[in-house]
């Protein structure tokens, strides 16, 4: 068995990790970050579009984002859209722009923001764990049709367990490094 069958199963615990990443950036940190914005849509004539493709988003000051909506008709909509969503912060109209002033984080709002970053790192987890069950149910499989030998299936199975152990180490780095930042604020 060649080290590059593996291949395919490391590019989904990569992927895996790309997206907990960037689920870790729309978690509010205290500092005004445009990627808190990314889940959020807006209707834009009958149709749900993410905000940063019907406005720019710009961060003028480290605790405020800044929304200039290219039509300028979407005002209320993106108002509307970031009311609904779970940013948890009030939008501020002045007629040509929104803007969104962040609050210090409480203590209170820190402990709830770090048992979210443990719940994507949990779910984080779970998908690279899939990924190995997954690639161990495949080689079994090819050992069922006689393609490899036992022997061969025991040094995938602990390979995938290698990667496996890697990737989850991975997760846990990530999180660690979420959960600090947000205790640094």
């Amino acid at each position: 068995m060649a080290k590059s069958d593996y291949k395919v199963y490391e590019d989904k615990m990569v992927k895996t990790i790309d997206s907990l990443i960037s689920e870790f950036g729309t978690i509010r940190a205290g500092r005004a970050s445009a990627s808190v914005l990314d889940k959020v849509t807006v209707d834009y004539y009958g149709t749900q579009t993410p905000l940063n493709q019907v406005g720019s988003i710009s961060v003028p000051e480290p605790r405020m984002l800044v929304v200039q909506p290219w039509d300028p008709s979407l005002l209320k909509a993106i108002e509307k859209a970031i009311l609904a969503s779970d940013v948890g912060i009030t939008p501020t109209n002045d007629g040509k722009s929104i803007r969104l002033a962040f609050p210090p984080l409480t203590e209170e709002r820190r402990k709830e923001l770090t048992k979210l970053v443990r719940k994507y790192a949990e779910e984080g987890k779970v998908a690279v764990r899939n990924v190995r069950r997954e690639a161990v149910d495949a080689f079994k499989a090819m050992k069922k049709k006689s393609e490899i030998t036992e022997d061969d299936l025991k040094i995938c199975e602990k390979d995938m367990q290698d990667l496996t152990d890697k990737y989850v180490k991975k997760v846990d780095e990530v999180s660690a490094k979420k959960e600090k930042e947000l205790m640094e604020i």
